[in-house]
């Protein structure tokens, strides 16, 4: 019963203000849970704002007409807009927009090291200047340890006047460290020294309560009332809030009518519940079903956030029960403006994880409470409730001031600060809004930029407003970007094979007589769904990596276009036909190495442990809505023809294709991957990975991923993923089938669309440059 929350993990944390745009198909997306991935929540209140109405003289100011920028995000907001604790991908863009980075990333992710004066960079053919907040060298020691000097500019300036310092920076440092930190961010688990040292020996005050249960009687760090309470008041007030933010989910994606929304748990996520059930009643059903473990229970369902994220404040500050150093080690104030972060080990993830938000101490924490030479860092350790309380209202030295949240809508001011230049627009409004209504509120004029669905009827219903197929047209103008992952058909090695063994030759090529004849459809289902706004890919990486291998390269080859000798399959000149009975033909080879009888161009018998039957799921809505249906369907009926079914399970909930694969159950399942900013494989396909779902179990695999992950050349890495993605493809367990675009929608009758930024990309996009943009 995984969760459909998973759907939350697309994003990264703290890395830069990335492109707004996310318009595609309908694909189901499997997370990205590398280290530089993030989910969301938290819902505080705030008595302060961090920005009002006010201009800098004090005095109300009137809008004018036309200097407000209309964008828009997806219905849903929870209005959690913090740094540290704010995780829905809604209420991310929001915080994003008023904060500056103490790194950034170029055009393909790659982090800029010498901001300051602006470090220029060739993409595309054009050169680029980048401009940051920080200069940052790194320097890797003969004994292994790795330096990270940061530099910050002397002028940031947060959008209340106070000036930014490297305090700010450490900060919030110590906020994502803090041992009982539960927002999103994964600091804690990178190599910086003594990072173990400080988060031992102090426990959540819930954590401890919890492991000690309910008739415990050993009242040493907690006195008997707080026990009582606790069981009998915070943890059942944190069940209930954790499933209503479940219904909410369901509620704000579609999938639950706000009349009703308790009758949309039994079809949307995966539990029976009673007709009248109440939300403790649904929260009992989910506890019943993993056997008390609350733990268990809140990551597996969580929609947004875990339980202890909606438990009462006061159980969740820390206990110390043991030995806990005063200090991270690895960090190092070395001036007002900078400072060196310590690791013990090359890590190339690390480095966008130090994509930090400088974050104002003096909002979100307590100046009197900073002494580093005394190992005080702006808050109490163990207690984050102070900078808990700012969730709803973000402040920081980015672009834009927040104002409010009203009625859907979210209201900033331009930061006359902002150190990349004043934006050039005084307004700029965040408006939720539902899938049907972005075309038209752009043709309206009740939207100036958005990002729908990009599909071929999308793109008919556009040409029809411009009266031209052109993409930039007098009405609406489109910007195509290559969506920032790719979809892919998945076979569980472990359910997919040939006798006990899963790594034996005869199981790989049985996998691989599959992917041949599904990949030979790939050219017809993706140009029938997406038309040309979208490509097929052929290794299991997003083209928007730097690590993605290129047709010109070196021994570039199609997925599984090679018979079981190594033989080319198809040939120059072939009809679509042609090719279809070439990739059947190589398929049958493929049956027979694996032991499978074959006789007259059929497939009659299967070797122990495989079978004639299998079956893939795919998230089409039960009505063959997704980018590989039609890919599957026509694999199907190729198969049938030499004596193996292929059944095609179209799944109405997307949480029960979720829940096939990821407690590995499925056989064959299709999904999208989300990029990183960083092409580590180890969560994906690493032995001990945590999203493994291919259950691949290769040591040659485990010490190429290992060896990517300790070094920061570039030129080195791409060779080692490459061999790494050739050791997946030989096991057969993973078909890349497609790489989607996505669009960024704007007004061309209200916004000056060549102050937009020149080669948008995933990693860069309107807001990276939203001080420069114009209104006509």
């Amino acid at each position: 019963m995984k969760s459909v929350k998973k759907l939350f993990a697309l994003l990264l944390a703290f890395a830069m203000v990335l492109s707004l745009a996310a318009c595609g198909g309908k694909d189901e997306v499997t997370p990205d849970t590398s280290d530089d991935a993030a989910t969301v929540e938290d819902n505080s209140s705030d008595d302060s704002s961090a920005a009002d109405s006010e201009d800098a003289a004090g005095e109300e100011t009137a809008a004018p007409e036309n200097d407000t920028l209309v964008t828009t995000v997806e219905q849903g907001l929870e209005g959690k807009f913090s740094p540290f604790f704010g995780l829905s991908a809604n209420d991310v863009t929001i915080w994003e927009a008023t904060q500056a980075y103490a790194i950034e990333v170029d055009r393909v992710s790659n982090p800029i090291m010498t901001g300051i004066e602006g470090e220029t960079r060739e993409y595309n053919g054009t050169d680029y200047t980048y401009y940051t907040a920080s200069d940052m060298v790194v320097t890797e020691n003969e004994d292994g340890t790795v330096f990270y000097d940061i530099t910050m500019r002397d002028d940031i300036k947060f959008t209340d006047g106070t000036m930014a310092d490297i305090d700010d920076v450490i900060f919030a440092m110590y906020v994502y460290l803090d041992p009982t930190y539960d927002g999103n961010s994964t600091l804690f688990s990178t190599a910086i020294e003594g990072i173990s040292e400080y988060r031992s020996g102090i426990e959540p005050l819930y954590s401890l309560l919890l492991a000690a249960g309910e008739d415990n009687t050993d009242f040493t760090y907690w006195d008997e009332a707080t026990q009582t309470a606790f069981w009998s008041e915070g943890l059942p007030a944190a069940g209930d809030a954790f499933a209503q933010s479940i219904i909410d989910y369901l509620i704000n994606s579609g999938n639950a009518a706000a009349t009703d929304p308790i009758e949309a748990i039994t079809p949307n996520w995966g539990f029976e519940v009673p007709e009248g059930a109440t939300v403790t009643d649904f929260f009992n059903v989910m506890l019943e079903a993993y056997e008390g473990d609350y733990n268990a229970l809140s990551d597996t369902e969580a929609a947004s956030g875990s339980i202890w994220s909606y438990m009462d404040p006061a159980y969740q500050v820390g206990v110390e029960t043991g030995e806990s150093a005063p200090n991270v080690s690895g960090i190092q104030r070395t001036g007002d403006y900078s400072m060196r972060i310590v690791a013990s080990k090359v890590d190339a993830t690390m480095i966008y994880q130090l994509a930090i938000p400088i974050t104002p101490m003096h909002y979100y924490g307590d100046e009197s409470l900073y002494d580093y030479d005394n190992n005080k860092f702006g808050f109490v350790k163990g207690d984050l409730s102070g900078v808990k309380s700012k969730t709803s209202a973000p402040m920081g030295a980015g672009p834009y001031i927040f104002k409010e949240y009203s009625n859907g809508v979210v209201y900033m001011d331009a930061n006359p600060d902002y150190f990349k230049g004043a934006p050039k627009i005084p307004h700029l409004n965040f408006m939720e809004a539902a899938e049907a209504d972005k075309v038209t509120g752009i043709t309206a004029g009740t939207m100036d930029i958005t990002d729908p669905s990009y599909s071929t009827d999308i793109a008919s219903q556009v040409a029809d407003i411009n009266g031209s197929e052109d993409l930039e047209g007098s009405v609406i103008t489109t910007k195509l970007i290559d969506y920032r992952g790719y979809g892919y058909v998945g076979l569980a090695a472990n359910n997919v094979k040939v006798g006990n063994d899963a790594a034996s030759d005869e199981s790989k090529n049985l996998r691989k007589a599959i992917a041949t004849v599904i990949s030979a459809y790939r050219d017809e289902g993706i140009d029938s769904y997406y038309g040309n706004t979208a490509s097929i890919i052929n290794y299991p990486i997003s083209n928007t990596s730097w690590a993605a291998p290129q047709v010109t390269d070196d021994g570039y080859q199609i997925a599984y276009s090679v018979d079981v000798n190594g033989e080319p399959i198809y040939t120059d000149g072939m009809s679509t036909e042609e090719k279809y009975a070439a990739a059947l033909e190589a398929a049958l080879g493929y049956f027979e190495a694996a032991g499978f009888t074959v006789e007259d161009g059929k497939v009659t018998a299967a070797p122990e442990g495989a079978k004639l039957e299998y079956q893939v799921n795919i998230g089409a809505g039960g009505a063959g809505d997704h980018p590989t249906f039609l890919i599957l369907k026509n694999a199907a009926d190729a198969f049938a023809s030499i004596g193996i079914t292929l059944t095609v399970n179209d799944l109405a909930n997307s949480s029960d294709l979720y829940a096939s694969y990821q407690t590995g159950v499925a056989e064959m399942w299709c999904a999208a991957w989300q990029a990183g900013t960083d092409p580590d494989m180890y969560q994906l396909y690493h032995t001990e990975g945590s999203t493994n779902y291919y259950q691949i179990t290769d040591e040659e695999l485990d010490e190429l991923i290992e060896a990517g992950r300790l070094s920061t050349d570039q030129t080195y890495r791409k060779g080692l993923y490459k061999a790494a993605m050739e050791i997946i493809m030989d096991w057969g367990v993973e078909l890349p089938v497609y790489q989607r675009s996505e669009c960024v929608m704007i007004s061309s009758e209200r916004v000056k669309v060549d102050t937009l930024p020149n080669d948008m990309t995933p990693y860069w996009g309107w807001m990276n440059e939203v001080q420069n943009l114009e209104l006509k």
